[in-house]
């Protein structure tokens, strides 16, 4: 007979490894090549030391003359606070009942829950890759009633939940709506639930995921971003902490090359993959065949088709920033983690447990981690490009 302990029991013994794997390999071509590793993490943080610059004890000299003297490499150490990753299915005491007789049904009831997980996650880590921290899906252009205009709605999805958050105060001005409607056309999401108050949502104020401001994974949006300290160390004096971006309204194998050699240059690494908006891709198609060169193909790491330059795989992205492509060089990036993907326990050891004062259950599955690059100078970006 199906029971809410065996359903409790399917999550923790089945469906973890097959969420795991998925959230891991599947959500991205990006995401698949970063390392993933529990080093380096020290309580809630990650502190990593890297070493900048090179030993300077090396030097050519006469046969009797002095030898080079010793030079100590330059360290710094780079921290992070760890972020909270939860994704949550619920399911109904009714439903539970009603497959108690058939396992056929019951298992497609988890199954259908843990797709919507697998799905939604993969939807948001892959959003944050892209991001700079602050959860912010889009900046307020206009508002009327539930109705909010913003300056991108790449991000914004029917049946997130969202919460407004003033630009001024940083404090939570509309909290846990659902988005009903996204008008992409019109840059322009509705809002379920109660009308909103007039003059309540102002201009400039941000549009984030429930509860996510300033806590989600410090994406290539901070990298390449233009706060002076990252990682708690200040760019200004440390400049190999700046990726090198540069402007072009064309998309060519001269303009790629020139980032390419440029970052090879400055970091003595090579870039190994290349991300870039649909836009941009089709751009550099529509290059590739005006000027009648070879189209070639290459698959990834996780078995996504590739455009390939010179052996480099270019992909597009739906969360990449229009306009831009990423220039990687991907081992410079790893995915630090107190752990692997969890269910959270009660101090029963049940996954499953009852929403107070309703008559269904709940699960969440949680990872503490947070991406970190070691190398940023090694990175590169084109940016401002006219898509197709």
């Amino acid at each position: 007979m199906i029971t809410i302990e065996s359903a409790d029991k399917a999550l923790k013994t089945y469906y973890l490894d097959v969420v795991a794997n998925s959230l891991n390999t599947k959500i991205n071509p990006l995401l698949a090549k970063f390392e993933q590793t529990s080093a380096d993490v020290w309580g809630k943080e990650i502190r990593k030391v890297v070493s900048n610059g090179i030993n300077g004890g090396f030097g050519a000299g006469t046969e009797t003359g002095e030898l080079p003297s010793a030079s100590k490499h330059t360290y710094q150490q780079m921290i992070l606070t760890l972020k909270n990753l939860y994704g949550t299915i619920e399911i109904s005491d009714k439903a539970v009942r009603a497959a108690a007789g058939n396992s056929g049904a019951f298992l497609n009831l988890l199954e259908g829950e843990m797709q919507n997980l697998i799905a939604s996650a993969k939807l948001n880590f892959g959003r944050m890759l892209y991001g700079n921290g602050t959860g912010i899906l889009g900046t307020v252009a206009s508002v009327t009633g539930n109705s909010i205009v913003l300056d991108d709605v790449k991000g914004c999805f029917e049946g997130m939940i969202v919460d407004v958050v003033s630009s001024e105060s940083d404090a939570t001005i509309v909290a846990a709506r659902r988005i009903g409607t996204v008008d992409r056309a019109n840059k322009k999401i509705t809002l379920e639930g109660a009308a909103i108050t007039a003059g309540t949502i102002s201009a400039d104020d941000y549009v984030t995921v429930q509860g996510s401001y300033e806590n989600e994974i410090t994406g290539l949006g901070a990298i390449f971003g233009t706060d002076s300290i990252l990682y708690g160390i200040d760019r200004d004096t440390h400049k190999w902490l700046k990726p090198y971006s540069k402007t072009s309204t064309t998309i060519t194998d001269a303009v790629i090359q020139g980032v390419i050699d440029t970052v090879e240059e400055n970091s003595g690494m090579y870039a190994d993959m290349m991300v870039c908006s649909a836009g941009v891709k089709r751009a550099y198609l529509d290059y590739l065949v005006t000027n009648r060169m070879n189209v070639e193909y290459m698959q990834t790491s996780d078995g996504t088709q590739a455009i390939s330059y010179q052996g480099i795989p270019i992909v597009s992205d739906r969360f990449c920033p229009a306009k831009t492509m990423y220039v990687l060089h991907t081992p410079s990036f790893r995915i630090y983690q107190l752990c692997d993907w969890r269910w959270l326990e009660g101090d029963d050891g049940k996954v499953l447990k009852q929403a107070a004062g309703k008559a269904v259950y709940n699960a969440t599955l949680v990872k503490y981690a947070d991406l970190l690059c070691e190398r940023p100078n090694a990175q590169g970006a084109i940016t401002n490009i006219t898509e197709a």
